[in-house]
């Protein structure tokens, strides 16, 4: 599958083969700057920063007014992360992040790319330009066509683009010879509509952004707890006496969360940091919104910081749980919840033999974390009545990122901290509507139940053989089994894992389709064919033939509200994804299909009557999302009713994953910078840990640094190490960080090439983002190292 370092065969002349990376030019290296940040997250930093990228994007006047539009009642929901809406009582007037601000500037901006901007710039120019100066060129305006051989994109029109993908649809062998793919900003509607259109062509391959990121957490949560789903809400951050935050970055991935930790803080509650990194974020936040925070330096959140080792976190919570048995034997029945564990959980006897069998040498070498600080952390839990356990990627993307679940489950069971109010499991979803898309139906495994009512209620028999995830699609187009690919919004070649890998599965399909709003470079990695549609955004006026529509999303908390643009759309020529999928479906279904597509796109609230019929807990659907706060999906592990095969919640018995490196080799992990969402870079610097101009830095311990020979901002070469494999990311700076011996960290989506595409989570199929095996190299002269970053491996 995978070559050793060395050319590429592909033609150069060939722009369908061309590099799929961006050109590294040394000289713009040198202009990365490093230095601490001491101020507290966001306060004035994030009012300059959203006031920057504002003016720059929208202007004042633009740009003041739609901010104010943001998670309000009659506004739209921020295309950014899922964190959750006070209810409207409570809400503010500017009840939005800095990070959100910049996904709005970025989605409303002023900027367009037009047929005249293809017509300058070739795909072979375009491929050598960074992933921030791609997006950085504005909206998409018309409907583009790459055909086979051009370098090109020129302006098609809309009936023929959905003639041409019905036509390369019909000329598959079978349905399954297509791979439909979904972001997380797709709407509830929009993604009902889709998987509804794609079960009736008659497959099942849905792949999406969940497949790499929180499938773990579904899958870990679902087989302990027997709902895939968080269990809190964000009434219950105001109750809890202890929170825990593993693995995640609030400040910058979810900065309005800070303001529940915030209040939380302040009430008492004791928060715990769980990372490899100490994120400032969960140090001190200063509310921006609160002028006296502001000026005395904001408010403590986290107070203790546990430095895990990266995938240390097994070994940490094994660590935590056994001073939780210690303590309880020194004092027994204060300190389990027996009658919870009792009647309401089964396996504790085998966990608990188990846990005493884990050694303490073990946990401590396997976590990174002193005897001290985990007893601290277990203390903060045993005094604690109501607990909140709270993560993201840091525990998902790894091999054993199921296994990193239902530790967390196992700990929460320990003392009943599940189904009560201020207590439970909080997975923080990324994208605004990523778990809606999975509620809807997007999914490569659906369940039985849900295929029966989905035939029932539109009259016909939908496909029941599971189709393919994202790392399947990835194999599926670069084996020859897949040739049409459809992406419902993303930028699925930089957000997948082994991009090299990736591109070349992509280059082989006759037809590549993206709906996007903005130029990424998912558009420039195409098959032999491309096609570029371009949709309204979540910011824009939604006018169909029945009147203004409105469309729908749910939040990481099963909340799910209505979301109404109010701009005039970037340009009369976008079309909304809800319409998108019923002109497609037409195209390819002609007017036998037994589906009213044009009833639906008129009118989205026979889209929501539709939903309503298909999926529980959504009755009265268009009743219900017109009052002010929504509505709360039913979840049954949250009144304490486990839908598992015990019927109970399930303790689970876990081994602790062994890291072992050979001498040179370091466990690095992909994170974000503060100036990107996802794969879409809003600016060059991350303030909060000191970086500013360059993306291309691999944060290293100083110790690790001096071992390997190597020096501050020295420019290197990182070589991913796989089961013999070598992958080749060139070209990174060196900048000494406060992180554990023997891990590193790097950007995504630049350090993707390094993620192998068989290295992926047990039971979710996660890509293991966070667990890659490098070494760090001095780089050699710019032509050579230029020329071996063009091999696939």
């Amino acid at each position: 599958m995978s070559d050793p370092i060395g050319k590429s065969s592909a033609p150069a002349s060939d722009p369908a083969s061309a590099h799929a990376e961006p050109v590294v030019h040394p000289a713009e290296l040198a202009k990365v700057d490093v230095r601490p940040y001491h101020h507290p997250a966001a306060g004035f930093g994030a009012i300059a920063s959203t006031v920057k990228h504002t003016m720059h994007e929208m202007g004042m006047f633009r740009g003041a007014s739609t901010l104010l539009k943001v998670n309000q009642a009659h506004g739209f929901d921020c295309p950014g992360c899922a964190w959750p809406e006070p209810g409207v009582d409570h809400r503010s007037h500017a009840e939005f992040c800095e990070n959100g601000a910049k996904a709005v500037a970025a989605e409303a901006t002023t900027r367009r790319v037009t047929p005249d901007f293809f017509n300058e710039w070739s795909i072979p120019l375009l491929l050598e330009q960074s992933d921030h100066w791609l997006e950085s060129q504005g909206r998409l305006t018309h409907p583009m066509v790459l055909t086979e051989g051009a370098s090109r994109y020129t302006p098609i029109t809309w009936d023929d683009a959905f003639d041409l993908i019905a036509k390369e649809l019909h000329r598959l062998n079978t349905p399954d010879e297509a791979i439909f793919y979904t972001s997380g900003r797709t709407s509830n509607e929009a993604a009902f509509l889709y998987q509804l259109f794609v079960r009736l062509f008659g497959t099942n391959n849905l792949p999406d952004c969940s497949n790499m990121c929180h499938e773990s957490s579904g899958v870990g949560l679902g087989d302990t707890i027997g709902v895939g789903k968080g269990t809190v809400s964000l009434a219950d951050f105001n109750l809890a006496d202890a929170i825990f935050v593993i693995g995640q970055n609030p400040g910058t991935n979810h900065p309005r969360m800070l303001s529940a930790l915030e209040a939380a803080a302040r009430h008492g509650c004791h928060i715990v940091s769980v990372n490899p990194l100490h994120e400032r974020a969960l140090d001190r936040f200063a509310h921006p919104q609160h002028v006296g925070d502001m000026l005395k330096g904001g408010t403590a959140i986290a107070e203790l910081f546990l430095p895990v080792r990266i995938n240390g976190d097994v070994a940490l919570l094994k660590g935590i749980m056994k001073e939780v048995l210690d303590e309880e034997r020194r004092r027994p029945g204060e300190v389990l919840d027996r009658a919870f564990i009792a009647e309401h959980t089964s396996g504790f006897e085998a966990f608990a033999a188990a846990l005493d069998a884990a050694s303490w040498e073990e946990i401590l070498e396997q976590s990174g974390v002193d005897l001290a600080l985990i007893r601290r952390a277990a203390q903060i839990y045993i005094k604690a009545e109501r607990v909140i356990v709270c993560w993201a990627m840091g525990l998902t993307q790894h091999k054993n990122g199921v296994a990193n679940i239902q530790e967390v489950v196992n700990l929460l069971l320990l003392r009943g901290n599940l189904g009560r109010p201020g207590a439970g499991a909080c997975p923080v979803r990324g994208h605004s509507n990523v778990q809606g898309d999975r509620t809807m139906g997007i999914y490569e495994r659906p369940s039985p139940g849900f295929l029966d009512r989905l035939g029932r209620a539109f009259g016909f028999e939908p496909p029941r053989e599971h189709g393919f995830d994202v790392v399947a699609a990835i194999k599926a187009m670069h084996e020859g089994r897949a040739h049409v690919f459809f992406a419902m919004g993303g930028n699925f070649h930089s957000a997948s894992p082994d991009t090299a890998y990736t591109a070349e599965a992509l280059r082989r399909c006759r037809l590549t389709v993206q709906v996007s709003t903005k130029l990424n470079r998912g558009h420039l990695v195409t098959g032999r064919q491309a096609l570029i549609l371009p949709c309204l955004g979540r910011t824009e006026l939604d006018q169909q033939a029945g009147g203004l529509q409105f469309v729908t999303v749910e939040d990481s908390m099963s909340a799910v509200h209505s979301s109404r643009g109010g701009l005039v759309p970037a340009s009369p020529f976008l079309l909304s994804e809800p319409a998108i999928v019923t002109r497609l479906a037409r195209a390819v279904f002609g007017f036998d299909s037994q589906v009213d597509w044009e009833s639906l796109a008129a009118n989205y609230d026979r889209i929501r009557d539709g939903i309503a019929q298909v999926i529980p807990g959504f009755e009265d659907f268009n009743n219900r999302v017109r009052q002010p706060n929504g509505f709360i999906l039913p979840n049954a592990a949250a009144g304490r009713r486990f839908d598992t095969s015990t019927g109970k919640a399930k303790f689970s018995v876990l081994p602790i994953p062994r890291i072992e490196l050979a001498p040179g080799q370091l466990l690095m992990m992909t994170i974000r910078s503060h100036d990107q969402y996802n794969t879409t870079v809003y600016g060059l610097d991350d303030r909060y840990r000191g970086v500013y101009h360059e993306r291309r830095v691999v944060f290293m311990n100083a110790h690790d640094i001096a071992a390997l020979g190597l020096v501050d901002r020295q420019v290197v070469d990182l070589i991913g190490e796989f089961r013999g494999e070598r992958r080749l990311a060139p070209r990174f700076i060196v900048v000494p960080y406060d992180i554990p011996r023997g891990c590193t960290a790097t950007y995504f989506p630049e350090a993707n090439v390094l993620v192998p595409v068989d290295d992926y989570a047990d039971g979710s199929r996660t890509p293991a983002s966070k667990s890659v095996v490098i070494r760090v190299v001095p780089t050699e002269s710019p032509d050579q190292s230029q020329e071996k970053s063009r091999s696939p491996h």
